[in-house]
């Protein structure tokens, strides 16, 4: 087995370093000449302040500005930051022990970093608040999206939890609030396929064989606005919302589907309603029956005013 390489630099904001490794050839004398060519979004400047300020390093420490180009080698380093503005709700702990952490994930915070969110994400929040520098998590919730999110605090229990949602060996239950249509004839189960492509934002169905599948059920209904229970079989990209959309009764907040609203980043109101509910499962370790169920309700539920004032 190879040896992982570890960079000397520590976290940063519950961030691990970015780490490139160098090509096997090339024309570059100097380190600084390969990352002035690789990295064209830094201005050739700011490559020198940062190894002027010892803040690119190679196994064995700091490098110079004058450090020379090494094939193969591996280099680390802390990103720049982009300004980010806080999401203002807080994560709830809902169990931990020695190898799992399973919390409330609230609305609007991403669940790692990635693009514009970094700092603001589930994982690094966590990592500083409880400590935790090596935990990582065992799926995702889209960023909309709340409820349970499952979290993997010791390296080798890793690949044992995350096996659970890559095999499909873990039952999960979401709720959801969106108009209530006394025409639609539930419990469902809707079968489709679902397409993501990359750098388009929504997804779409295409009249192929169905790689999604969905169960929906109507657990009660008042006021025009129906509590449902969804339980998917598969886990697509927005397949829970493009699915509730496809019936007729668009998930409340839902500004992909059916129709693209752009909606600033800073906006936290009128928040999706979908939650992630339950998580069951047998433990990968132990054998035993595992079962978590999120704290959180869903406010068009139990205040519709509020949430639709917010608008």
């Amino acid at each position: 087995m190879r040896r992982k390489l570890k960079s000397s630099l520590p976290q940063r904001h519950g961030l691990d370093p970015a780490r490139l490794k160098m090509p096997a050839e090339g024309p570059w004398t100097t380190l600084r000449d390969h990352l002035v060519e690789r990295l064209p979004r830094l201005e050739p400047g700011h490559i020198d302040r940062m190894l002027s300020e010892s803040r690119i390093v190679g196994l064995d420490g700091p490098l110079p500005l004058d450090a020379p180009f090494v094939p193969n080698s591996f280099i680390w380093f802390h990103r720049d930051l982009p300004e980010e503005v806080p999401v203002p709700f807080e994560i709830g702990i809902v169990h931990r022990d020695e190898d799992l952490l399973v919390v409330d994930k609230p609305h609007f915070l991403a669940t790692i970093p990635r693009g514009q969110h970094i700092v603001e994400t589930a994982l690094v929040r966590l990592r500083k608040q409880l400590d935790l520098p090596e935990l990582v998590p065992a799926h995702r919730l889209d960023r909309v999206t709340a409820g349970l999110l499952m979290f993997v605090i010791r390296p080798e229990r890793r690949g044992a939890y995350q096996m659970l949602f890559k095999d499909r060996l873990i039952s999960k239950e979401y709720e959801a609030i969106a108009p209530y249509d006394p025409a639609l004839e539930l419990p469902w189960t809707v079968r489709s396929h679902i397409v993501k492509e990359r750098g388009i934002i929504t997804a779409q169905e295409l009249p192929e064989p169905p790689n999604s599948e969905t169960r929906v059920e109507l657990i009660e209904h008042r006021d025009g606005l129906g509590r449902y229970r969804l339980l998917p079989a598969t886990g697509r990209t927005h397949q829970l919302r493009l699915h509730m959309s496809g019936l007729g009764v668009p998930i409340l907040g839902d500004d992909f589907y059916p129709v693209l609203t752009e909606t600033p980043l800073g906006d936290f109101t009128r928040p999706l309603q979908l939650l992630a509910k339950v998580l069951e499962f047998t433990d990968p370790i132990s054998g035993e029956p595992r079962r978590f169920e999120s704290k959180a309700t869903l406010q068009a539920w139990t205040s519709y005013e509020d949430w639709a004032r917010t608008g």
